[in-house]
């Protein structure tokens, strides 16, 4: 897919992070915005900033987690815009550090809600659409965590396993229906967001006081949010379906492979 000028983009999460990152580049494309996020104060500041520039936007508070509130969304999406080129389904949370039989369904729970079901509502939202039409893609942001084990943190890698096969999936059937359809899954390393303390506003998480206030206080090589935006949407534009910017993802991700083909071989002796 072209990323260009004309183009509709919805994305999720959208106030801050990676979520505002690919707002800001995709602004910088040329391509008119339908922002969402679950905090509206927040959401409508992000926005504000870009509108500033001359950007055409359309923001709406919205909870991926609900599948009316998704419906919502696309709804007045439709109405203003037409269609939509490309979806965003970016949208996440952290979640306490513990092993996994100390984590709570509670903590389970939220996670699986907003990451793995929010993604499966934006798809139901937009996708019909796009196929309908015969061109459109999506990227779903999950973490390297889906593509390695990360200790301590088992729903929330869990669930970012789950959204790599399930864009891996939706992929190959978008492909199927159109060469003009697709979808990328987006799995970087550690990048210096505020999600820790947005977790914390959403209940999520509880940060320790006295916490860093940077990941790059003990990451110095994190991305920045811009920078993983760019990076997937340069992906997206390559016909990619996988894209993991990041220090040492590429590394621990090739670990994994190698892990479980080894096991594999030895099972199938």
């Amino acid at each position: 897919m072209r990323i260009e000028t004309g183009n509709i983009a919805v994305v999720t999460g959208a106030a801050s992070g990676i979520g505002f990152g690919l707002s800001r580049e995709l602004a910088a494309r040329g391509v008119s915005l339908v922002m969402t996020d679950v905090r509206a104060d927040a959401l409508e500041l992000a926005a504000a900033g870009l509108r500033a520039d001359g950007v055409d936007i359309l923001s709406v508070a919205a909870d991926v987690s609900n599948e009316k509130s998704m419906l919502h969304l696309a709804d007045l999406t439709f109405k203003r815009f037409g269609r939509v080129d490309l979806l965003c389904n970016n949208a996440g949370l952290v979640g306490p550090s513990a092993p996994a039989w100390e984590q709570t369904l509670e903590s389970w729970n939220r996670l699986i809600a907003v990451k793995v079901v929010g993604t499966v509502n934006g798809v139901r939202a937009f996708v019909p659409h796009m196929v309908e039409r015969g061109s459109g893609h999506v990227l779903n942001t999950a973490s390297s965590g889906g593509l390695s084990v990360l200790p301590t943190r088992t729903p929330y890698t869990a669930t970012m396993h789950a959204v790599v096969g399930f864009t891996e999936t939706l992929d190959a059937e978008l492909r199927a229906v159109s060469p003009k359809l697709g979808a990328t899954v987006l799995s970087p390393g550690l990048v210096d967001t505020d999600l820790g303390r947005n977790s914390q506003e959403l209940g999520a998480v509880t940060l320790p006081a006295g916490s860093l206030t940077s990941i790059r206080d003990f990451a110095p090589d994190a991305l920045t949010a811009e920078e993983v935006a760019r990076a997937a949407l340069d992906a997206i534009e390559a016909g990619l379906v996988h894209v993991a910017p990041g220090a040492g993802v590429l590394n621990r991700a090739r670990a994994r492979v190698a892990s479980l083909l080894a096991d594999l071989e030895i099972a199938t002796r």
